[in-house]
């Protein structure tokens, strides 16, 4: 028997997902192919049509921090995952979609018996800055606006981790997989200018990496509490710049620190340049990330545009 049927053996026989946008879908996929029954909860009627083609065997189209899904939900789940984004709006949306979508979910958990319970939240709640890496411990007491929402919807697990016989929180770097890979996408459009400077420290997951990380989440018997998710080899924002355009043998783009974009006036101005380490995942639940760096990564992406 390999490790992946001992590790399927060991996932939960039912998990709900809550927000199933990008990470949540793919998680889903992985949970059906290995037997497991899964209900999930979106606010996109087209993705809940979607959902419904894969085999989900339950789906909810209601917002997350709405009560009125407890009830309309038929099935009991031994696990439940909790991945949704922002419901757009700023902090005002952050609040919406985290924290009382969060407080919502643990309020159907009191009387759901539910065993396990996982959440995604970000690494953009550590403001360390100056090339420094981060573990778990650093201090997030000066995260921007968004990270303290985000953080506030972690402690609502912690503060109820009587309810579960495991919690997990995973913090992701910057998410990268098929269909969602901005800078290849800028690279192929001829963009010769790129906003801001390319010497901050890009920290990244590929998707699948998240998807295992998960179902390691789901099936491990690794300590409660919380976990950052990133590759191996974080690399500078010019570095995979140049990479991707040496890939593509194109002219790499030029960074330009006077212009700004939307996500950098949101971190007033710039980036930080931390490094994000993996360790603690990677020695509590023994979990190795498949796309180490940011080049078996696009290499994987480029090769599925080249089919």
């Amino acid at each position: 028997m390999d490790a992946s049927t001992q590790q399927n053996e060991c996932l939960p026989e039912s998990v709900m997902i809550f927000g199933c946008g990008y990470v949540g879908t793919a998680l889903a996929k992985r949970l059906l192919q290995a037997g497991v029954r899964v209900g999930v909860l979106t606010r996109n009627a087209e993705k809940a049509a979607a959902l419904r083609a894969l085999g989900v065997s339950e789906v909810l189209e209601a917002n997350l921090d709405d009560t009125a899904w407890h009830t309309q939900l038929k099935g009991a789940y031994r696990a439940v995952v909790n991945c949704v984004s922002s419901a757009g709006g700023g902090l005002a949306g952050y609040e919406k979609s985290y924290v009382q979508g969060q407080r919502s979910i643990l309020q159907w958990c009191r009387s759901s018996h539910v065993e396990r319970y996982l959440y995604t939240s970000s690494t953009s709640v550590y403001p360390q800055d100056g090339g420094v890496v981060v573990d778990e411990s650093a201090d997030t007491s000066e995260a921007p606006a968004t990270g303290q929402v985000l953080l506030r919807a972690e402690q609502l697990i912690a503060d109820s981790a009587d309810l579960f016989e495991f919690w997990y929180v995973f913090r992701l770097a910057g998410i990268y997989g098929p269909g969602r890979h901005y800078l290849l996408n800028l690279l192929r459009e001829g963009t010769e200018v790129i906003p801001g400077s390319g010497d901050h420290h890009l920290n990244l997951i590929h998707l699948d990496d998240i998807v295992g990380a998960l179902v390691k989440g789901l099936s491990g018997h690794a300590p409660s509490g919380t976990y950052n998710l990133a590759d191996d080899h974080a690399a500078t924002k010019q570095q995979l710049v140049n990479w991707l355009a040496e890939q593509l043998k194109v002219r790499p783009p030029r960074f330009d620190p006077e212009l700004s974009s939307s996500r950098l006036q949101r971190r007033g101005g710039r980036m930080p340049d931390r490094i994000i380490s993996n360790h603690k995942a990677r020695l509590s639940f023994d979990w190795v990330p498949a796309r180490a760096s940011f080049r078996e990564g696009y290499a994987h992406l480029l090769s599925l545009s080249s089919d």
